[in-house]
């Protein structure tokens, strides 16, 4: 059942901004720690084998496309930015944090969503 994030947000006195502002701590988090991990191992690509990503539309790659939901962005000018400009679900014009993350850790260009039913069992593996 889908959860009212505005009345979840009140009941427990916090707003959409602290939301984003946790949200943008995590991602500068965990940027901070892969440079570190990097800086004591200089393959840090063969260390990292895949990354899982769990959150909200902030970081969502597209997952919206395969269920039932009124709020999509597979259209212009969502995508715009992204490669070959097409809309892919993502609620941005082009790359995501996670992508920007997958890309510096090498294990891939962007992050697929999950459910799309084209991936293969080595691209589910990664991410």
């Amino acid at each position: 059942q889908p959860v009212n994030m505005a009345r979840h947000y009140q009941k427990h006195g916090l707003t959409l901004f602290h939301h984003h502002l946790f949200l943008l701590l995590f991602v500068y988090v965990s940027v901070i720690t892969i440079s570190q991990a990097q800086a004591k191992k200089k393959a840090l690509n063969h260390s990292v084998s895949a990354i899982l990503v769990f959150g909200d539309s902030t970081v969502d790659p597209g997952n919206n496309n395969y269920v039932m939901t009124p709020f999509k962005s597979n259209f212009p000018p969502y995508g715009r930015d992204f490669v070959n400009q097409n809309p892919t679900g993502r609620f941005t014009n082009g790359r995501l944090s996670n992508d920007f993350m997958a890309r510096y850790v090498g294990i891939k260009d962007y992050v697929p969503p999950y459910l799309d039913p084209t991936l293969s069992i080595e691209e589910l593996m990664t991410g």
